[in-house]
């Protein structure tokens, strides 16, 4: 370990870490099913699934199979002027899945990027159509986008991961989301008074991720839908964590009957082997880029777009959603979250508990020492990170009952070890 580990730290920059003050980082040398193994020997289960990827487990031979055989034939070619088989092939299953006329699918490499193809969309498409004032987002607070500067414009704030960079990404418009009468009101209002500088309403339907794993119902989200439709507003919804059965159905926005104009798709796409992302619009919003002005079109070209093996990955991801029973298995870990984290509403110091399909999250209250907590979950033999005030759970959906046990009861002694020192 040491010939690799020692040497390359002193040339990688780590991702949310002070390089300064950070613990070095565990060295893991292979994963399979929902164990990662690290180097010296010792195996943990994931309780995160790689932020919120590896929705199958690791090594799944079917995902290893087909992105093999895809490498043997054509692992790469530029997406301007050519196309292939897997990315057209992909194109057309996920327009299938997705509700309503969902249909007109650009692909790219990572969540944060689909969702800036997202906005562009949705700016150019009423530029396209004789309304250029139409420029700004209104986002939700304990939003998370992406960590990209257009994307950084959407989330709160107040979470505290881009507050370093306030004043130098564009303004957008942030409101709270509607989860009653009052609050629907306000949201009602601040459409029909801004509506005609506003492009579009961005939403992470049902689940609001790295903003604090915040949940509500899907009236909200229906009522959200239906204000855009009113206000003549695009409705963008981020899938990028709840798609894929996260949430208890493949996509979220299905529990609401809701179809947004645009829908953003990433992480689990490819059951967590290669970066691929999705930015999925419907026919209207593609129509109003079809022009004999080559200005009217959508001018973004990554160099990895539609990449071969990813796509190949995500069709045999879709394929084990087809095979194997991943929405019954997602029922049973949420069944088993609530019943496992329950006794932890009694922990001194913890605020509330919230779960919601495979995702299972204590939220804290007081100071959190997150590096302590974060060191003593590996020791417990599992890999739970917590970010903010939340500890939380999103496990591979392949996770058996007793290694999801383990996962809960290691939540619940740090946290009455944590109690203990209050």
């Amino acid at each position: 370990m040491s010939d690799w580990l020692t040497p390359g730290l002193a040339h990688l920059w780590l991702p949310y870490t002070q390089m300064k003050t950070a613990p070095t980082p565990l060295p893991v040398v292979s994963a399979k099913g929902v164990r990662l193994r690290l180097a010296d020997g010792r195996e943990l289960i994931d309780g995160i699934s790689s932020w919120w990827t590896a929705c199958h487990g690791y090594a799944h031979p079917h995902i290893r199979a087909a992105v093999e055989a895809q490498l043997a034939t054509l692992p790469h070619v530029m997406f301007a002027g050519l196309v292939h088989e897997p990315a057209a092939r992909l194109a057309t299953r996920l327009a299938s899945l997705l509700p309503g006329d969902l249909e007109r699918v650009f692909f790219t490499e990572s969540g944060s990027v689909a969702v800036e193809v997202a906005l562009k969309m949705a700016i150019q498409f009423w530029r396209n159509k004789g309304q250029a004032a139409k420029q700004r987002i209104v986002c939700f607070r304990h939003g998370y986008h992406g960590d990209t500067f257009a994307t950084m414009a959407l989330c709160d704030p107040e979470e505290g991961m881009h507050t370093l960079f306030a004043g130098s990404m564009p303004e957008q418009i942030m409101a709270e989301l509607p989860a009653d009468e009052s609050m629907r009101r306000a949201f009602d209002l601040l459409l029909e008074t801004q509506a005609a500088r506003v492009a579009a309403v961005i939403v992470e339907p049902l689940v609001q991720g790295a903003g604090g794993m915040k949940m509500h119902d899907a009236a909200t989200l229906a009522f959200v839908a239906e204000a855009c439709r009113r206000h003549g507003v695009l409705l963008i919804a981020d899938e990028i964590m709840t798609g894929f059965g996260r949430s208890g159905k493949l996509f979220a926005c299905g529990e609401a009957n809701v179809i947004p104009d645009i829908l953003c798709l990433s992480k689990a796409l490819t059951g967590g082997t290669l970066p691929l992302a999705a930015t999925v619009a419907r026919r209207q919003v593609f129509e109003a880029f079809l022009s004999d002005d080559p200005g009217a079109a959508l001018m973004h070209g990554p160099t990895y777009m539609a990449n071969p093996l990813a796509c190949a990955a995500a069709h045999a991801s879709l394929d084990l959603f087809e095979r194997e029973p991943r929405l019954e298995q997602v029922a049973a870990i949420e069944a088993q979250l609530r019943a496992k984290l329950e006794p932890c509403r009694a922990i001194a110091g913890v605020a509330d508990l919230r779960v919601k399909g495979a995702i299972g999250a204590v939220e804290l209250d007081g100071t959190v020492d997150l590096d302590a907590m974060r060191r003593r979950f590996p020791e417990l033999g599992v890999w739970v990170r917590p970010f903010g005030r939340i500890v939380y759970l999103m496990p591979p959906f392949v996770i058996d009952s007793a290694d999801l046990s383990v996962l809960t009861g290691a939540v619940r002694r740090v946290l009455a070890e944590r109690a203990a020192t209050l």
